[in-house]
Parts: structure tokens; sequence; C-alpha cells
């Protein structure tokens, strides 16, 4: 860790205890006030801390913010396990659990499939919000205006040939997967996997999460995974329900295929 940045944990932890001025802050962090000063300063230009009238410092709401965000994400985490686990187990696929935060779609949670050939992705990994069936349903929570922009900039790499390619593509699918209630990924990020997702909702009634099933084609043919769409959906309802949500999430299940179908 640098110096500069160990210094500045430093001061936001004292400001945290009540040590609020200048002289205060630079004698307990045992440097010249002139640092202690410069690094406040940037502290304060990204909301970290705040200073009054008086030349006190105190907790700027970005420590609030970052905090509400952090128990939230593990407070979906922790609720969703029993019901990720038990669609993991009923269905035997890989299972994951994914959030969204300022443009990017983070796997929080994974069910490892019981299949040798398994998904690669990892906790704590971004997922590709153009190419995944948990990114489509995540950008369906946003108004038009912020979906708008982030699609605007979204780097469109081609994994596969069926990876969208523009922003008004990702647009046009995302609203289809709003309206119908789930989303899919057909073999768009892996030319061997098909997924399909749905949203978690929260007590506000806002997305407040995605749950998703992957399975290679070997396993299964991509009907098939669409047929796993009905108990997909009875997982996400009960952990919404479980998070406080009391309306109603829509669901429209895909018309049948044939079990031949491969895009």
């Amino acid at each position: 860790m640098s110096q500069s940045l160990s210094r500045a944990l430093d001061l936001l932890d004292f400001v945290s205890r009540g040590v609020d001025s200048l002289d205060a802050l630079a004698e307990r962090a045992g440097v010249h006030k002139t640092t202690v000063l410069r690094l406040l300063q940037t502290l304060e230009s990204h909301g970290f801390v705040t200073r009054d009238a008086a030349f006190r410092y105190h907790v700027g709401s970005a420590v609030f913010s970052l905090a509400q965000s952090a128990l939230e994400g593990r407070d979906v985490r922790r609720v969703a396990s029993p019901t990720l686990q038990a669609l993991g187990a009923s269905t035997g696929q890989t299972v994951h659990l994914a959030t969204y935060e300022s443009g990017t779609v983070t796997y929080i949670d994974k069910v490892e499939s019981r299949q040798p050939l398994r998904m690669y992705s990892r906790v704590g990994l971004p997922a590709a919000l153009h190419a995944t069936a948990v990114g489509k349903v995540l950008l369906g929570g946003l108004d038009d205006a912020v979906l708008r922009r982030i699609a605007d900039g979204i780097d469109y790499e081609r994994f596969t040939d069926g990876t969208i390619g523009t922003a008004d593509d990702l647009i046009a699918e995302v609203r289809l997967s709003v309206s119908r209630g789930w989303a899919q990924d057909h073999e768009e990020h892996e030319t061997f996997m098909n997924c399909v997702g749905a949203p978690v909702f929260g007590a506000d009634g806002k997305v407040a999460a995605a749950v998703s099933i992957s399975v290679p084609n070997v396993v299964l043919p991509y009907a098939d995974v669409l047929a796993l769409l009905p108990v997909l959906h009875e997982a996400t309802t009960t952990i919404s329900a479980e998070l406080g949500f009391t309306g109603s999430a829509p669901f429209i299940p895909p018309a049948p295929l044939r079990k031949d179908t491969h895009g």
C-alpha cells in the first residue's frame, strides 16, 4: 500500500472517531499539517470527509453511501443463498447471483454445477453487460436515460457470432427482457453455453439483483434451457419476497421450441 493511501485511510479513521481539527489530525497522524491538509482535500473532493464553518472535519456522505451499498449487496447474497443452493441442487446446473453498481455487473455468489464442463466465472468478477443474461436483467432496472448512457459507453467486444454489437440492439433486447420477465445469453458469451436470467426485486420495487442458470450445450439443448425458466422464476420470486417485495413480477414463458433448436 502506498504511503499516501495509508495516511489517507488513517485520517479517515481518525475523523470517524471524532478527531476533527487539522492540528489534532496532524498530531495523531504524526505528519506535517501541509501533508494532512493535502490528503484531507483529496478525501473531501471525493465526499469521504466534509468540513464545517468552524473548519472541523466530519465523515462525508460517500462513506455512508459506500457502507449502504456494501450492506445491501451482502444482504441480498445472505437472503438468496438458501434458494440459490436449492435451485442448483434441483437443476444440477451453474447458478449465479449478480448485482449492478455504477456501470458494472458483478457476480456476488455462485453455485457450481454437477457437470464436468463448467462455466468460467468467479465471485467478484464483472460480467459482460451486453453478452450475459444477468447483465441484460440488471440493465433492465435502469431508467431510459441511464440505460442509453451506459449502452452508448460499452465496448462491444465480439465474443461469438451471436454477441450483441450495438447500443440500439442491446437496448431493444433489454426492453424485451423487461417485458417478458427474463433475459437470455444464447451462445453470446461462449459458443458452448446458454444462460437464462431473471430479476430479484427489493422492498422498494426496484431490481436488486439477477439470478441466472447456465448450461453447456452438451448437457442440454437450448430448448431445454428455456424450459428451466419457470423454476428460475419461482426462485427469484421467493428471494424477492424474502427481501420484502410485495408486488408481482412479470413472467411470460417462451413458446415451446423444438428440442433440436440450436439458434
